[in-house]
Formats: structure tokens, sequence, C-alpha cells
């Protein structure tokens, strides 16, 4: 497997960030980690490998990140309106940093960019691409929550409410975003089993509102053994793999 390590100075963050690309050609898949997770945590978790095959056959291409998820909405302690603050650096970390990073990997990729990610990473991914339905073009969201006041509490602000899908999704009025968002490839999976009852909660009012909104989609139900944890997102991630290749 082809394996390359990235690291630069970001602007937006004000410090250095890494990432690795995993692939020599194919679609490009960007990889958010797990909750305060590393931009190899997927390499060592195995789930490069267990899509091996579409890797070395050049149909993708995943480049992995890191999250800033401890100054974030994991942080713990200060103040909220900080942490909206300092995921909207992210936000520009990853759209205008690491996109073009992508793009000049790839030449413009035909089919555009997928986000990914298991649990903490399916909500970047999720929240990524419907932010961005321009620069997306692509979801793979396993295990994911999509409010964030499941996460940090009672608390709103306006950088909170932006990145929080399940409350500014409802709001959105916009048109020309909604056909971009229905031109994506969406998938959104969760288990039925230990540790994934908020995850499954939150994936059926995601669902409910893309129904309302006519925007094509795939959300499946894995059955009441499949636990919010690794050896599952190992089965899930080469079964819907396909889908974007």
């Amino acid at each position: 497997m082809h394996r390359e390590f990235h690291k630069w100075y970001s602007a937006n963050l004000g410090r250095d960030m890494e990432l690795e690309v995993y692939g020599h050609a194919g679609r490009p898949m960007l990889v958010f980690p797990c909750s305060k997770g590393r931009f190899f945590d997927y390499y060592n978790r195995g789930m490069m490998h267990s899509i091996l095959d579409h890797i070395e056959g050049g149909r993708v291409r995943l480049v992995a990140v890191d999250s800033i998820d401890e100054e974030t909405w994991h942080a713990h302690g200060g103040d909220p309106w900080w942490w909206g603050v300092r995921y909207n650096d992210y936000d520009r970390y990853i759209t205008q940093e690491v996109v073009p990073f992508i793009n000049n990997l790839c030449g413009h990729p035909h089919g555009g960019i997928v986000t990914t990610g298991t649990s903490m990473g399916a909500y970047h991914a999720v929240n990524m691409f419907l932010k961005h339905p321009y620069v997306f073009n692509g979801v793979l969201a396993m295990s994911g929550l999509y409010r964030l006041r499941t996460l940090i509490g009672n608390v709103m602000n306006e950088n909170i409410y932006y990145n929080s899908p399940l409350d500014y999704l409802p709001n959105l009025d916009n048109e020309n975003t909604w056909n971009q968002i229905r031109s994506g490839n969406i998938v959104v999976v969760v288990g039925q089993g230990a540790w994934e009852d908020d995850m499954r909660r939150e994936t059926d009012e995601l669902r409910g509102i893309l129904n309302q909104r006519g925007v094509p989609h795939t959300i499946d139900y894995w059955g009441s053994d499949v636990n919010h944890d690794w050896p599952w997102w190992l089965k899930m991630f080469p079964h819907y793999i396909g889908r974007f290749v």
C-alpha cells in the first residue's frame, strides 16, 4: 500500500498539522478520526487494510487528518463560545488547506471528494459535507451523533448552531444548497447494539429531515448485536466502499 506522511504549519489553526495519504490513485476520501483521534487511527485499527483491494487497485485514495476535538466539542471546560470559534478555524483548515492539497494531489478528481468517519468522525464527515456541498460530493458516516447538545449540553450560540446539523438543517431554506446536497452520495449507517442508542436516535432524525427535503440517501440500521466499536466498523467500511469508487 502506498503511504505518504505530510505535515505543515496551518495558518488557520496556528500550529503544525499532520495527515497521511493511503493509495496512489482513485476517488479521494477524506477520513476524520474518532473522538480526540489521530490521523493514523484508521490505519492502526485495520480500516485501510479492510479495503486494501480498492486502494491497491487505484480505485480509492484516502487522506486521513487529525482532529482538534480536545479544543472544541470535547474541551470539557472553558467558554463554549470559544469552542465554536475554534471549530470554525478547523473548518477553514479543512476547506482552505486540506481540500486544495487533495485537489492538487488528485488533479481535481472526477466525482469529487467523499468525507467519511466513525463515531465523532462521522459527525465531522456529515457536518463538513452538509456545510460545504459544493466542495464535497459524498459522505459515508458510521455511528455518528449529529446534534452537538448531546455532547456539550444545553448551551447554544451562533457558532454552535451552525455546526450542529440537526439544529441548522430544518431551517436551511436555500434551495440551491439543497439541490447541491441532493446531488451528493449520502450513506449513513448505525448499529442497534450497545452504546448506539443516541446514534440511532439522531440517525432517525437525520433520515426524517432528508426525507422531508427529498434528498436521496441510504440510511442503514445494522442489528441489535452491532455495537459502537471498531470490529463492526471494520465490517461496515468495506461493505459500503464500493458505492463510492
